[in-house]
């Protein structure tokens, strides 16, 4: 049930009216969107915010659902916690597999030409438009989600929208594989009238009961779809990507609305663990910045929790810093990336966000000045080890405590290394209470992001420089 990339693939016209040129044209459909794991409910307030609709979320965890009308797609590529975005197909809550690998992919052959394909090409052709109008770039389409599965693709060519009913549904995580006998390079630009429209099907598949795999049910269904339009595989520059997603007994067909997950919208400069934007805006919604706040990212890395603040909760002042001049060197570089884009298009290019190199153990911060803490911090993995963690995270603990405001400061912290956090916060003497903790999956590790509030208890250090000031 996910997928999705933010950009346009196709170069050709469509017949489709716009929702401005006829109100018969104005249908609804269900919209589904992958998210960052744990904060599914916060995508979904986002939603029922920004577009005004209730989302249902999934069984499978990072994905949700919402209906929209067409005159309202462009609505969805604005949302900032949705990594790809599909338009769904056909859903089944309880499809039932046959027992043998055969039967299974046999049927899965029969509902390709089964399927309501009607609308949801209709809503891919405006949504493929509307990016147009916006500039995106050309080319094909990569949607990756979950590492446990493969994928398959068929070929397509142009035909007319076909209509029926059928079952579909899905998802789980996957990688296409191209079938290298049907992708051919064929210039779009050669059959500018007739062009031929170039497909791939990629399958998410999640659970242990499944007699097939994610490569064979991608290779037999997007078989059947292409011969049920005529269309042309390609794996790596097609138009259409057909979403086949299975988890467990759900299963969900769609078809992907973004090319490029969004969740890499502000950064150009990537550091080696450079946080997905859309977690970033889970993780600042958790603290709910307030007009005037100030927030500080000791850890900035390439400024991705930052620069997504000051983009999206602009009322606020983002401080930046870290150890390490080659990432502020990249933070600097992302928010000058961002400001040249903004004034491209015209907008204002200022962002409230300034970029520091320092010591988190020793900030150059006034004692009580800051409202918010939020950053990532070093899992031990590809970043700092598990034996420096022991000593740095209560040292950057505490002076992350002297520096928030005691009684109303907050922090917001991810890592992935539990057992020294949660030691960590023990040692504070009461400093920081712990209020939530949102299990998220980064990279594939099982991580936290914890929501801490600030006690109104003051510390040794804190005191000093108080009286030192």
């Amino acid at each position: 049930m996910s997928s999705h990339d933010g950009e346009d693939t196709a170069e050709q016209t469509s017949n489709v009216s716009t929702p401005e040129e006829t109100d018969s044209a104005i249908i609804t459909v269900y919209i589904g969107a992958t998210v960052p794991t744990g904060f599914e409910h916060t995508a979904a307030e986002e939603v029922q915010e920004k577009i005004g609709v209730d989302a249902r979320i999934s069984k499978d965890r990072g994905r949700i659902y919402f209906p929209i009308s067409t005159d309202k797609l462009f609505q969805v590529h604005r949302l900032r916690s949705v990594d790809n975005l599909f338009v769904v197909v056909e859903e089944y809550d309880h499809y039932q597999f046959k027992e043998s690998k055969e039967e299974t992919l046999m049927e899965l052959q029969q509902l390709a030409s089964k399927l309501p394909w009607s609308n949801a090409l209709k809503v891919w052709e405006l949504n493929r438009s509307l990016k147009k109008k916006k500039g995106h770039r050309k080319g094909g389409n990569s949607t990756r989600v979950k590492p446990d599965s493969e994928a398959s693709v068929a070929d397509t060519r142009q035909q007319e929208l076909p209509r029926e009913t059928s079952p579909a549904g899905g998802d789980a995580k996957t990688e296409s594989v191209a079938d290298p006998e049907s992708c051919q390079q064929d210039s779009e630009e050669a059959l500018p009238e007739a062009r031929l429209i170039k497909f791939r099907v990629t399958c998410n598949r999640a659970g242990d009961k499944h007699s097939f795999s994610s490569n064979e049910a991608a290779r037999d269904f997007g078989g059947a779809v292409q011969e049920f339009f005529q269309w042309k595989a390609d794996m790596t520059k097609f138009d259409i990507e057909v979403l086949l997603n299975i988890h467990n007994e759900e299963v969900v067909v769609g078809i992907a609305l973004t090319e490029e997950s969004l969740h890499r919208r502000n950064i150009s400069h990537f550091g080696p663990t450079t946080l997905r934007s859309t977690l970033c805006y889970g993780m600042l919604r958790l603290c709910k910045p307030q007009v005037s706040d100030v927030i500080l990212d000791p850890m900035c890395g390439t400024g991705a929790i930052p620069l997504e603040g000051a983009i999206e909760f602009n009322s606020s002042f983002y401080v930046a810093g870290d150890n390490n001049d080659m990432a502020v060197n990249r933070t600097v570089n992302n928010v000058s990336h961002i400001q040249k884009r903004r004034a491209d298009k015209g907008s204002s290019s200022g962002l409230p966000i300034d970029t520091v190199q320092w010591d988190v153990c020793n900030l150059p911060i006034k004692t009580s000045s800051v409202d918010i803490i939020i950053t990532d911090m070093p899992f031990g993995k590809r970043m700092g080890s598990r034996k420096k963690n022991w000593d740095l995270y209560p040292s950057c603990l505490r002076e992350m405590a002297r520096v928030c405001r005691p009684g109303s400061g907050k922090a917001v912290l991810l890592t992935q290394d539990k057992k020294c956090f949660a030691k960590a916060v023990s040692q504070m003497g009461g400093l920081w209470r712990k209020v939530l903790t949102v299990w998220v999956n980064v990279g594939g590790l099982h991580a936290g992001v914890y929501l801490l509030k600030r006690t109104s208890l003051w510390n040794k250090k804190a005191a000093l420089f108080s009286n030192l000031g």
